[in-house]
């Protein structure tokens, strides 16, 4: 991330009246309703009788109060007193955690779709993965608090080789030849107001490497796909932060590494064939997945946990494009997404994911999503960090409501809630230098919060069942989110402006709508 933005992220709207010292503590009466003194004019919000989740223990604290004043916890304490003026809100059998993040998401809609569905669902974080002026702007303006949303990291365009994967009509891509390309990619990327570079498939070593190098020279972070033609050990010790999808490390751990790396280097593409790309690929995954090799497995889960090389697994996109023929749109929330969209996501799934598929390719689709959810256990037995992240965009994904499959998706492949709800929450902070700020409920942290009705510790899909979300300090009640939901059904219902992206794909597939 840009030194400066991470700057603005971490920088306090209020001051340090702090209530209650370390976690959960609570002192006498007297020590805990002084220094709200230093607070001045600012209002009071008192949360009573909640149950705290501390996402990094599994500890469930209950008969919590937190109090925040301006954007801060300025205090967390079993039965704190409540501040005289203060406004308290009762939260009796309800269970509060960290607000969630989003770590792979796409800006799909308009400004009255995406960050109304993001913050409704409970993200008070989103990383956009591919950015242009529209995202740009959102950020900016939810920074500035004149757009309702959540805090958002925008990356660059894509920058990827020569030929790209992805069709100009449907996706701006920038292309890089040669080293001289790809260092006045980055510079111009930094320009147009990327947070961190986003690399892609079909970049060259050399031109992988000069990304990071001059990324470095402009204070700017890496981010994004595991390159055909890079290893994941020379990925991870390039510094990239993240490593988003789970394909490439797959194929980094083959006892047959050699004929997979042989196999990559063979594939051959014309520009905006991403068909072809997933076609040549597969073959080369299955046999991947049919040699993985433990002990291979160990060795570069062990490099990429030591580096602090992040994996954001994507489960969600990946369940489409494994098993197109057995996934369908939710139609609880089908009245959130345009008809234009739908019509996007059909095309996207038929033409880029389905067309060309061999017998032996369909008849292994239950197989290959097998495989991806052993690896992902995998990932997390060997302690590799995560991220959760949807990759918003492939079809029949709904912003918000998708970070909620991801985490039963976790949960289903052999996480615990708890593993989920810190990948969620704690990892993310961690990832964007803000632990200081971010994910726990505890004073002087900023306070994003999710209130849910019931216990996520037991079952994950609880995280569903959202009551309330408070944002930088602001809190969406149950009347006000029911509200900001039923804004976003009528505004898919209304004509979207003259080109506006209002559908996507998998990593920032999108068509224009005419």
């Amino acid at each position: 991330m840009n030194s400066s933005r991470r700057q603005f992220l971490a920088r306090t709207a209020v001051g340090a009246a702090v209530v209650a010292g370390g976690s959960f503590a609570a002192g006498p009466a007297s020590a805990l309703i002084s220094p709200l003194a230093g607070v001045g004019n600012t209002p009071i919000t008192a949360l009573t009788n909640a149950t705290v989740i501390d996402v990094a223990t599994g500890r469930r604290n209950r008969h919590q109060t937190v109090l925040i004043s301006g954007d801060r916890i300025i205090g967390v304490g079993r039965n704190l007193p409540v501040p005289r003026g203060a406004t308290a809100i009762d939260l009796t059998g309800k269970f509060v955690i960290p607000g969630l993040a989003d770590m792979h998401v796409h800006a799909l809609d308009t400004d009255r779709v995406d960050p109304a569905l993001q913050l409704a669902n409970g993200l008070t974080t989103v990383r956009v993965m591919s950015g242009d002026p529209r995202a740009y702007d959102w950020r900016d303006r939810t920074d500035a608090g004149t757009l309702l949303g959540p805090r958002m990291v925008v990356g660059s365009q894509i920058i990827d080789g020569d030929p790209t994967l992805w069709d100009p009509n449907l996706i701006k891509v920038l292309v890089v030849q040669d080293e001289a390309t790809a260092r006045a990619a980055v510079r111009q990327v930094k320009a147009e107001g990327a947070d961190f570079v986003k690399v892609y498939s079909r970049l060259s070593p050399a031109a992988y490497r000069a990304i990071h190098d001059e990324a470095r020279r402009q204070g700017l972070t890496v981010a994004g796909h595991g390159p055909d033609k890079v290893s994941i050990p020379e990925v991870a010790a390039a510094g990239q932060r993240s490593i988003e999808h789970i394909h490439a490390i797959g194929l980094s751990v083959s006892s047959q590494e050699a004929e997979v790396r042989r196999r990559l280097l063979a594939i051959t593409l014309k520009t905006g064939d991403y068909n072809a790309w997933f076609r040549q690929l597969h073959p080369i995954e299955w046999l991947a997945a049919n040699t993985y090799s433990k002990s291979r497995a160990a060795d570069v889960f062990g490099q990429l946990k030591r580096r602090d090389t992040r994996v954001t697994p994507t489960l969600t996109m990946h369940r489409v494009l494994d098993m197109p023929d057995y996934t369908a749109p939710d139609p609880a929330t089908l009245k959130y997404v345009r008809a234009d969209t739908m019509g996007t996501f059909e095309y996207v799934l038929e033409n880029l994911y389905k067309a060309n598929r061999p017998a032996e390719e369909i008849a292994r689709q239950q197989q290959m999503w097998a495989y991806r959810q052993r690896f992902v256990k995998e990932l997390f037995a060997h302690g590799v960090p995560i991220l959760t992240g949807t990759d918003t965009g492939t079809p029949w994904m709904v912003q918000g409501f998708a970070l909620h499959d991801e985490l039963e998706l976790l949960v289903g492949a052999g996480a615990t809630p708890q593993q989920a709800l810190r990948a969620a929450t704690v990892e993310p902070a961690r990832f964007l230098g803000m632990s200081d700020d971010l994910g726990s409920v505890e004073p002087r942290k900023i306070a994003d919060l999710v209130v849910l009705d019931a216990d996520p510790l037991t079952d994950i899909r609880n995280t569903r069942r959202i009551h309330s979300v408070i944002t930088r300090g602001r809190v969406i009640s149950p009347t006000a989110r029911t509200q900001l939901l039923a804004d976003v059904e009528a505004a898919v219902q209304e004509p979207a402006a003259a080109g506006a992206v209002v559908a996507g794909g998998c990593c920032g597939t999108h068509r224009p709508h005419s």
